[in-house]
């Protein structure tokens, strides 16, 4: 993309997950799944073509029912999970599940799926390789998150359990290895689930009404660490900072982004209030990580630095000596202060969900309930201060 103009994708139904295309280093990928109870509903695989400044997508149908959450293998490019509601024939009940599935080979030839019709049934379909058989473990499945580098590995996020699973090879014989649960008065359920990126990936953290807590993965009843009343109303969702171990961000229905040091964690160390309503994702950038994206009901997607608390307080250190002699030499970039960098008008809905692209870190996918994709970049003048 050779500029700072946003590309919008729109979709013929509504929608509310959205995933990066982890394994993909190269190109530009998101996933999108959609929600309808008229027709069947879809994946989107949505492509960037950085050349031309376009937009290139795949459909596959996804059957089963309405996508709540989706989330990619971190091995395998066309590998994916979904949640997703199954409504009875007679509409009298619905239930939810979690599934691992493939995205099919599709010839070149039509592979855009260019003449669709989404009342029709003419998509290629996905192959479903694992069922999880989480019924036994409750109702409301939240997630299901890979393993941040085993593609073999999910936890699913039930009711107020979670449930670590070996999808065996091929992703095709799905085992519940170990799981915890949540024992609390009033029947609590998560509302977030997040692999923390480090301590060798031993740690699953949740959030359960305004609590934050991390689950040792070995032994699942333990608790390493805790955070009471994180924020006043439901928490919404996590992430981690890539670059600093102890380093967590948390979103939700109070309007609030907190930063926080687990290893204190009575206050945040950064807390910010940039949103109206509800915020419903927080990502941190997968490289820089004083650069943080959320995305609220207000409609509007957020690019704000947290420099005090990143691994590149100053940005990339400027060797004196260079400049020396060089009069003409312009002047150095400033040092990045905390705040608001940039704000996103482009969604007329509740945005539900944000992502970076993997494949590079000036990129970002947001997605509205309306059905509208937005791929935007980090300012280009915010870019040049972070790389010179």
């Amino acid at each position: 993309m050779d500029t700072d103009s946003p590309l919008i994708y729109g979709l013929e139904f509504q929608a509310r997950a959205l995933a990066s295309q982890l394994a993909e280093t190269e190109c530009l990928r998101f996933f999108v799944g959609t929600q309808s109870l008229e027709f069947d509903n879809q994946i989107h695989v949505v492509e960037v073509d950085e050349k031309s400044n376009s937009i290139c997508k795949k459909l596959y149908q996804h059957g089963a029912g309405e996508v709540w959450h989706l989330s990619s293998s971190p091995t395998d490019n066309n590998v994916i999970s979904t949640c997703f509601n199954k409504i009875s024939e007679g509409r009298s009940s619905c239930t939810m599940h979690a599934a691992i599935w493939r995205i099919p080979e599709t010839t070149e030839e039509g592979s855009g799926n260019e003449g669709y019709d989404p009342c029709s049934a003419a998509l290629p379909t996905l192959d479903q390789l694992s069922l999880l058989e989480t019924n036994e473990y409750g109702k409301d499945v939240l997630c299901t998150v890979f393993h941040p580098t085993e593609g073999n590995r999910v936890v699913s996020v039930v009711d107020n359990h979670f449930i670590l699973w070996d999808l065996g090879e091929g992703c095709s014989s799905a085992k519940a290895i170990t799981h915890g649960v949540l024992e609390a008065k009033g029947q609590p359920k998560f509302s977030a689930g997040k692999w923390n990126p480090h301590q060798s990936f031993t740690q699953f953290v949740t959030a359960n009404d305004t609590h934050v807590r991390s689950w040792d993965l070995r032994t699942p009843s333990r608790q390493v660490w805790t955070i009471e009343g994180a924020h006043s109303q439901l928490i919404r969702d996590l992430d981690f900072n890539p670059n600093r171990q102890y380093y967590m961000a948390s979103c939700g229905d109070d309007g609030w982004t907190k930063f926080w040091d687990v290893r204190s964690p009575t206050e945040p160390v950064v807390a910010r209030s940039d949103h109206s309503h509800w915020v419903w994702s927080v990502r941190y950038n997968p490289l820089h990580d004083q650069l943080v994206l959320t995305s609220s009901s207000d409609s509007r997607v957020i690019l704000s630095c947290v420099a005090s608390i990143s691994s590149e307080p100053y940005g990339h250190c400027i060797d004196d000596d260079l400049h020396e002699d060089n009069e003409e030499e312009k002047e150095k970039p400033s040092k990045m202060e905390d705040g608001v960098l940039a704000a996103y008008d482009e969604h007329e809905d509740s945005v539900y969900a944000v992502e970076w692209s993997t494949a590079n870190p000036w990129t970002f996918a947001s997605l509205s309930y309306d059905g509208r994709l937005v791929i935007n970049r980090v300012p280009r003048a915010e870019m040049y201060r972070i790389i010179l």
